[in-house]
């Protein structure tokens, strides 16, 4: 059974696609068997997992039940993706239990994982509130500027309304600050908000804050992981840091 892990913020910007992107295809490179699913209808992370063209069918397809889920899985060069577009802004308009049906959609392939990584939109909408209900694990980007904490509020809502009806075993793995530059005095006190609001959602701050680097918006154009193409950029060595401490949390590699 697969361990699924949502990476969520409503906050667009916060480097959320990157961040799934970069659990991805880290997982893939440690030997792990991925699957992408892209909720976001920007579509982005098929790109950044170095899908090759478009798709003939998207998730939109799966969770309507157009098409069977295996017929919209897409290999890539870091593991398998279930892509999205611009179609999905649409809305998810189904019918039956509405809130469960990415769980119902995806039932059939959650033995040939060994791991799920989900992107959501940067909303809290009936596609993000699908993925908490499906997931083990939720991480937080969030931007080391003061925008960035507006919301967390409601998101912290959502999360309990989802752990209180749907999934309770839904768990906050923490919050991991993006853009981060500890030279600054923002930066200093952005985390020391971001420890505050951790707390209350039963959660923590990574030790693992993300710098800015080049590298991550260059890798995806190049069809490579960012670990391949660049590995010693400091963003990128962050990732990498950020990816071991996951392990250390969810004993990544581990018999479930």
């Amino acid at each position: 059974m697969a361990t699924i892990i949502t990476v969520s913020n409503q906050k667009g910007g916060v480097g959320k696609t990157t961040t799934s992107a970069a659990l991805a295809t880290g997982l893939y490179l440690a030997g792990k068997s991925v699957l992408g699913i892209d909720l976001d209808p920007q579509g982005n992370l098929g790109f950044c997992m170095g899908m090759q063209s478009g798709a003939s069918y998207t998730v939109l397809d799966a969770l309507k039940g157009i098409v069977p889920i295996r017929e919209v899985i897409q290999p890539t060069n870091y593991g398998d993706i279930l892509p999205s577009d611009i179609t999905l802004s649409n809305g998810l308009n189904v019918s039956g239990k509405r809130e469960c049906i990415l769980r119902d959609t995806i039932a059939p392939v959650l033995n040939q994982y060994e791991y799920i990584v989900i992107d959501t939109p940067p909303a809290l909408n009936l596609l993000t509130i699908n993925a908490y209900t499906v997931s083990d694990f939720l991480i937080i980007p969030m931007g080391s500027d003061i925008l960035s904490l507006v919301g967390l509020s409601q998101l912290k809502e959502t999360i309990d309304s989802v752990k209180g009806s749907l999934n309770p075993r839904l768990q906050v793995l923490g919050i991991l600050l993006t853009r981060y530059n500890p030279r600054t005095i923002l930066s200093r006190d952005v985390l020391e908000m971001a420890e505050q609001l951790a707390g209350q959602i039963d959660s923590t701050v990574f030790d693992t804050k993300i710098r800015n680097g080049v590298a991550i918006a260059e890798a995806p154009a190049h069809g490579e992981s960012i670990f391949e193409y660049d590995p010693r950029s400091k963003a990128v060595q962050d990732y990498q840091d950020f990816l071991s401490e996951i392990a250390g949390k969810i004993h990544l590699g581990e018999v479930r």
